[in-house]
């Protein structure tokens, strides 16, 4: 067969095209079986950001996330979504996933704990506010209660609790501005766009635009523990690694800077 001058360019071309899509595609495997996919509540951004980057700079092991509620997460999950681990807020949506078998039970660990926290704009004259019906009403004037989804959300079931034990669910009810997830709820108040809200104290502290106004009693509500787990779906070996990572002395300190209460040992 006879190529002519534009023929052989043509495959000259080819060639190189083929050999860089080549190379492309033998990169990309390596690149993804060294990153682990974590599903973390959104109450734990900044943190498991912190613990990722430290678990990087030690292992090499490139560690992404997705933040949100962990009832969309735990459903996302459910429906197959890629994740490695799974970080929930609470024991309920953890179980959840245990119970259908969508996570690897023998690694599941309790690893810390939070504090419910009523907040308030930055700007408010409020510095404090009782458990009673006078200083919700003079706090909330005509202005909403801001919380995370009160039958899904995690940081809203413990909120609705709390308001129920203390006998102030009824008069709150509706009055309740509820959020997709517990940052939704914080960003409500930091743009004061409600005048209280209801969220864990660990978020109050990453945002400056809120104050914290109150602490609910410790028994007004269950404990608040943030279970974590390898997903049954994974086949990433270094998801237990920082599994394991998240109960080190490293991790431990990046947990209690931020105010949560380390579990796990």
């Amino acid at each position: 067969m006879i190529f002519s001058r534009n023929n052989r360019v043509f495959f000259v071309a080819l060639g190189f095209v083929t050999f860089f899509v080549s190379a492309l595609s033998l990169r990309i495997p390596s690149a993804r079986a060294d990153s682990i996919l974590v599903f973390a509540a959104a109450s734990l951004k900044e943190t498991l950001e912190n613990a990722g980057k430290a678990f990087t700079a030690d292992t090499g092991t490139e560690v992404k996330f997705s933040f949100a509620a962990s009832s969309a997460l735990a459903k996302q999950i459910e429906a197959g979504a890629p994740a490695d681990l799974f970080a929930s807020a609470d024991l309920k949506w953890m179980d959840y996933l245990d119970e259908k078998k969508f996570i690897r039970s023998e690694t599941r660990k309790n690893i810390i704990g939070n504090r419910l926290v009523i907040v308030a704009p930055q700007s408010s004259v409020l510095k404090s506010i009782e458990f009673t019906e006078e200083a919700f009403t003079k706090a909330l004037g005509d202005g909403k209660l801001a919380t995370g989804e009160v039958n899904s959300v995690p940081a809203g079931i413990y909120a609705k609790s709390a308001l129920q034990n203390l006998k102030l669910w009824t008069f709150v009810e509706s009055r309740l501005a509820q959020a997709d997830n517990v940052r939704g709820a914080l960003a409500f108040v930091a743009r004061n766009e409600a005048p209280l809200g209801i969220v864990y104290e660990t978020d109050a502290r990453v945002e400056p635009q809120v104050k914290i106004i109150a602490r609910f009693p410790a028994e007004s509500h269950a404990p608040i523990i943030y279970p974590c787990a390898v997903t049954g779906q994974s086949k990433s070996p270094e998801a237990e690694h920082f599994l394991n990572y998240l109960t080190s002395p490293k991790a431990k300190a990046i947990f209690e800077t931020a105010g949560f209460i380390v579990l796990a040992q």
